[in-house]
Formats: C-alpha cells, structure tokens, sequence
C-alpha cells in the first residue's frame, strides 16, 4: 500500500475545511494511516523546506506555516502520490481549476490549504520527519 504524507495547512485550519478536505480523500478511497496535531516550529519547518530555505521569500512561508496548529496525516492508498496530486490541483491555487481542493478552497501559492508528498521519496522522508514509531498504535 502506498502512502503519502497530507499537512492540513493553517488556512485550511482556520476556514475549518479539514474535514471537508478529507472527505474528498476517503471518497477517493484513501484511509489515514496516522495523524496529529502539531504547532510547527523553525526547526522542522526549515528542514521541512531545506529546498527554498535560502530564499527570500522563505520568512514570509514560515510565519503563515507557524501561525496556527496543523494536522498532519498520512495517507495511504493504491497509486496514492499522483492521485492526491491530482484531486488537489496545481500548487498555484489561482491556476488550479474549479472541482479541484486548492482551486475551489485555496487563494495563492502559498495559501493553499493542503501540502501533499510530490514522490515516493518525498512521502518516506516527509513520514519520518513528522512522524516517530510512537505515534502509531500498535
């Protein structure tokens, strides 16, 4: 079974669409593996986004990444990565098109209500950065 790693992001959080949002997941016929309420910090969040950390823009994603408790969850399912990929839409929610999550619910590029593993690589390092075996019950 494939899986992948979902952050319900702060917008999502806050509009209260979280349960909406996973309802188009467990239509789709994915099942939550794990998840979790968490307060992010620097730390995570830049190892989290090592890829744009250096860049300018990069304060302005970790302020609105720590302004509210997220939910992050794993996900798992057949094919899942491209499958959650494709019910969210382009990571630009103004280029995503209606009947997708971020085109009908997200605003911008970074307001977009939900981040999605973009690989299977991504997914196993994502669920190892936010998850530890205690999370899980056995």
């Amino acid at each position: 079974m494939d899986k992948t790693l979902i952050i319900f992001k702060p917008d999502c959080m806050k509009k209260l669409l979280m349960g909406t949002v996973l309802s188009h997941f467990e239509a789709a016929g994915f099942s939550v593996a794990g998840c979790k309420m968490m307060q992010l910090d620097s730390a995570l969040l830049r190892e989290h986004y090592a890829h744009i950390a250096d860049q300018p823009f990069f304060p302005e994603i970790e302020r609105f990444m720590a302004s509210e408790p997220v939910v992050v969850m794993i996900l798992e399912g057949e094919g899942i990565i491209e499958k959650v990929r494709d019910l969210l839409g382009p990571t630009d929610s103004t280029q995503a098109p209606a009947g997708t999550i971020r085109g009908d619910y997200g605003e911008t590029v970074m307001i977009n209500v939900v981040h999605a593993s973009d690989s299977p690589e991504s997914a196993q390092a994502e669920i190892k950065r936010f998850f530890s075996d205690s999370d899980f019950i056995k």
